[in-house]
């Protein structure tokens, strides 16, 4: 089904502007707001996107502030809660847009953990959300030396590297072009780890007894990024009435970039989709 793309920029709530792309079929049934992990862009989603709108399903994508083509500081953020904020000026836009139709979230990584909090902080406004190896709990390896003594917060514009690459799924085509793309960040500030992933995930702890969205939590069994507790975390502890959880063997951190699963795993989502339209 082929589909009309259209690309933007819209001004968040503080004026920082965010890049979007949207990829609607002629009569979509339902639209997916795709959220990206952290140091990505919304431009690794084209196949994805390209397979939902073979389904009938309109993209809103859209790359996170420091992020992409977005403004703001490169790899940087302020506080976390501006993620959420940032994903909800793309949400209104879609129901702006497209009414009547359902509006689902699929977050990936740091993505995912945007989707858990943005389900928190907003609900009744979507569908139902997916999500895709999640980083919703404090990675030890990750933040054990810029959370000691607050660390990140008294030197917030520190770099760290992004060291993720050879980690991120077995394709080795996809492992090259992640490195070679100019729009993935190659650095980070200590600031946007320590709001993502420290205090970040004690905030969700303290608020997931308020997530209450339909919910497909997906993630590789050997993920070596996000450990795939992270989605069993939310699974058991999410009031959702309506929720399910799938790990897939062997698979790493990108599932939906994994050669052989990959359609696997975009199949499971549309099915899934297609059961709450």
């Amino acid at each position: 089904m082929a589909a009309k793309r259209m690309e933007g920029k819209l001004k968040s709530f503080d004026g920082t502007e965010l890049f979007y792309r949207k990829d609607v079929p002629e009569k979509p049934k339902a639209i997916v707001v795709i959220v990206h992990g952290l140091c990505e862009h919304s431009g690794r989603y084209d196949y994805v996107t390209e397979k939902f709108n073979e389904k009938g399903l309109g993209v809103y994508r859209f790359d996170n502030r420091g992020h992409g083509k977005s403004g703001g500081d490169r790899g940087y953020v302020e506080d976390f809660q501006h993620f959420f904020d940032d994903a909800d000026k793309i949400v209104e836009l879609a129901l702006k847009e497209q009414k009547d139709l359902p509006v689902f979230m699929l977050g990936h990584s740091m993505g995912g953990f945007i989707a858990a909090g943005y389900g928190m902080k907003y609900p009744g406004k979507l569908r139902g959300q997916i999500f895709s190896g999640p980083a919703l709990l404090e990675i030890e390896a990750l933040v054990k030396d810029i959370k000691k003594d607050d660390y990140f917060e008294k030197n917030p514009r520190e770099k760290a590297p992004n060291a993720l690459s050879s980690l991120i799924c077995r394709d080795t085509e996809v492992v090259k072009a992640y490195e070679e793309d100019p729009l993935v960040l190659k650095e980070t500030n200590l600031k946007l780890l320590g709001e993502a992933f420290v205090k970040g995930p004690k905030w969700l702890a303290e608020n997931v007894s308020k997530y209450e969205y339909p919910c497909l939590i997906l993630h590789g069994e050997d993920d070596r990024i996000v450990p795939a507790d992270s989605s069993k975390w939310l699974y058991e502890n999410a009031p959702s009435k309506d929720k399910s959880i799938k790990i897939y063997e062997d698979c790493y951190h990108e599932i939906l970039n994994e050669k052989e699963e990959k359609d696997e795993v975009i199949n499971d989502i549309i099915t899934w989709i297609e059961a709450r339209i």
